[in-house]
């Protein structure tokens, strides 16, 4: 429970939107008020996902005000803004264990809670997820469940939104379509949909007389359904050529009211309510502010994104020194990319709408013509990469793993069939702590091991990583896949000479006689010290440790090394055993008539919820007593 609980004068009398909808509509602002304190003062020592949820409080309690949740069905895109609606739905009192292992989810899930109706995590999916809610809720003859996406301008340049915008004007459905306009993703928000949401103005009060005017008409019997959607493709044209603009979403036949003010609580619940039981579906466009009522938030909302640890009357943010400490790996790719681009001309950058968390805002700042932002659309940034590979140049396609799962037709069709020179480096690879399963990058290795044509690997190191990015970018290498995790590195000195590895070729990081230990990536650092100490504790026991470094293709000179010397390898991976590093061993081993005992550490057939990577990694069994153990049973 929060220290500064009692200073909630409304909000300790709310645990449900039951207990919400018993405020009076004038109570509502502060509501608010004291819904966005409390935010800001679990965060300030708990960090998460701060400006964006700041920014929807006063939409947060509009819906839930308005709408029966949880019968009725809210849909948040992305899930970053959704730490209001989880407080209001019976969570605040736990909210301390957010993000910590065993503790509240970081974003909406179902499984932790009836008023979370989909899973969030991964962004522009919540029109298509809503659209089927509300067809089976006529399905199912429950036509007065309402359902409602809500999905940020951020999110709209996804081609998933589109997908489902196109779906929506051609289903029946009475969905509405919630448009959180705040100029801002995580950085700032690129493309034609943002500036459009911008400009896009619409009389509120004319959506109001039209609709008003068509129900009368229609119980008159001067109206039918046909002659209706005729009249408003006209009144449509009739309007985009008073305001000389066109309606996208009028234009696809959905009702649209807005911009209104995303910060104005009683009149958006006026609005929802007015609204909400028309027929058809619906847009409503709101402006909001990211980092709403926390001045430094407001001001530097990227930064504030994810801010950390915070005094929440100042707003000094709480930032460790990193001297004397190894630099984060997505900083070594940023600067590497960087001395690489100035020595190559032919080298560009590409990130779907991380370039400050996957630090390619070095290149933007000093080449700003040879780096995309292409928004938060990860197949687009693959295939725009595989057309200027097409044309000649070298794009360093920067996506996190688990959101390169959303483009993996793009890799086979776009790039791999036609071998274009495209460097995928994908960041965050791996457990990646407190955003739990929905951003672990567990999946790449296994999912692109299939691939023809791949060149695949994982940099032990800082040295390893420019030294492949270094190589990927050589002459006829074809598509590369460089994947490293989160966090930082080993090596203070990291700033080494550039030298070119060659493709395919491990090698092996200590000797041994008793046992081979192979190791994939950054987790050969914490399998080294379970072999020291199993060694320390054991000292005739003498144990040989291999970095495989690629994946695809495998060094099966040195396999074949292995499997003729030993009689027990263990695999050690920071991925999903089921088609990772470990099968394709036990695979080479088995194809060429090894008889050898081979145990598998990585992340068994299930989903890893959040917490510390150091927690996660002991319950995966990856840290170093879990290897330690395994070494200890194959001896």
């Amino acid at each position: 429970m929060m220290e500064n609980e009692s200073i909630y004068n409304l909000l300790d009398s709310i645990d449900t939107p039951e207990d919400l909808r018993l405020v009076k509509p004038e109570q509502l602002p502060q509501v608010c008020d004291e819904l966005r304190q409390a935010i800001i003062q679990e965060l300030s020592t708990n960090p998460g996902h701060f400006a964006a949820s700041l920014g929807v409080v006063e939409l947060t309690v509009a819906l839930h005000y308005v709408f029966n949740t949880p019968y009725d069905r809210i849909v948040w895109d992305v899930g970053h803004q959704a730490y209001g609606h989880k407080m209001l739905t019976g969570r605040r009192r736990m909210f301390h264990t957010n993000r910590k292992l065993g503790g509240i989810r970081p974003f909406p899930s179902p499984e932790e809670s009836e008023y979370d109706t989909f899973t969030n995590g991964h962004a522009s999916n919540s029109i298509s997820a809503a659209l089927g809610m509300a067809v089976a809720a006529h399905k199912n003859d429950e036509k007065n469940r309402h359902v409602v996406a809500v999905i940020g301008d951020g999110a709209m340049s996804g081609g998933l939104a589109f997908e489902g915008l196109n779906n929506v004007s051609a289903t029946p459905n009475n969905l509405l379509i919630i448009v959180n306009d705040n100029d801002m993703a995580i950085d700032r928000s690129v493309g034609g949909m943002k500036q459009y949401l911008f400009n896009l103005t619409t009389s509120n009060r004319y959506n109001q007389l039209r609709f008003r005017a068509a129900r009368l008409l229609m119980k008159m019997g001067i109206l039918n359904e046909e002659r209706r959607k005729a009249l408003i493709r006209f009144g449509n044209s009739l309007k985009s050529m008073v305001a000389q603009q066109q309606n996208i979403f009028e234009g696809m036949n959905i009702r649209y009211f807005g911009p209104i003010d995303g910060h104005d609580v009683k009149n958006v619940a006026r609005v929802l309510r007015d609204i909400k039981d028309m027929e058809g579906p619906k847009v409503l466009h709101l402006h909001t502010t990211k980092g709403k009522g926390f001045e430094p938030a407001e001001k530097q909302p990227g930064i504030w994104h994810a801010p950390g640890c915070f005094d929440p009357e100042t707003g000094k943010r709480v930032i460790k020194s990193t001297e004397g400490i190894p630099p984060l790996f997505q900083d070594v790719f940023g600067h590497t990319l960087v001395e690489l681009a100035r020595s190559n001309p032919r080298i560009v950058g590409v990130t779907p709408a991380m370039p400050t968390g996957c630090s390619m805002t070095y290149m933007m700042e000093e080449m700003p013509d040879r780096a995309f932002d292409v928004g938060i659309a990860e197949g687009h940034a693959v295939t725009f990469s595989g057309g200027m590979a097409k044309e000649g140049l070298i794009p360093f396609c920067n996506i996190y793993s688990s959101f390169m799962q959303r483009a993996y037709d793009n890799v086979i069709h776009d790039v791999a069939i036609q071998r274009l020179n495209v460097v995928f480096c994908l960041d965050r690879a791996g457990l990646v702590g407190e955003d739990g399963p929905t951003h672990h990058g567990a999946f790449d290795l296994a999912y692109m091991r299939p691939i023809p044509n791949l060149t695949i690997a994982s940099p032990l190191n800082e040295h390893e990583l420019r030294r492949l990015m270094y190589t990927a970018q050589l002459p006829d290498k074809g598509p590369f896949v460089i994947r490293y995790p989160r966090g930082r590195g080993v090596l203070l000195d990291w700033e080494c000479p550039f030298e070119e590895i060659p493709v395919g070729k491990g090698r092996c990081l200590k000797n041994g006689d008793d046992l081979a230990v192979v190791t994939i990536g950054p987790i050969g650092n914490v399998a080294s010290k379970a072999i020291l100490r199993a060694e320390s504790e054991t000292p005739q026991l003498n144990i040989a440790h291999y970095d495989i470094r690629f994946l695809k293709p495998l060094d099966e000179e040195l396999l074949h090394q292995i499997g003729k010397q030993f009689k027990r390898i263990v695999t050690v991976e920071d991925g999903v055993l089921a088609g990772g590093m470990g099968s394709a061993i036990l695979e080479f081993m088995s194809d060429n008539g090894y008889s050898i005992e081979v145990k598998r550490i990585g992340i068994a057939d299930q989903f890893i919820e959040h917490g510390t990577v150091a927690e996660l990694y002991s319950l995966c069994g990856m840290d170093e007593e879990g290897i330690y153990n395994v070494i200890k049973k194959s001896e």
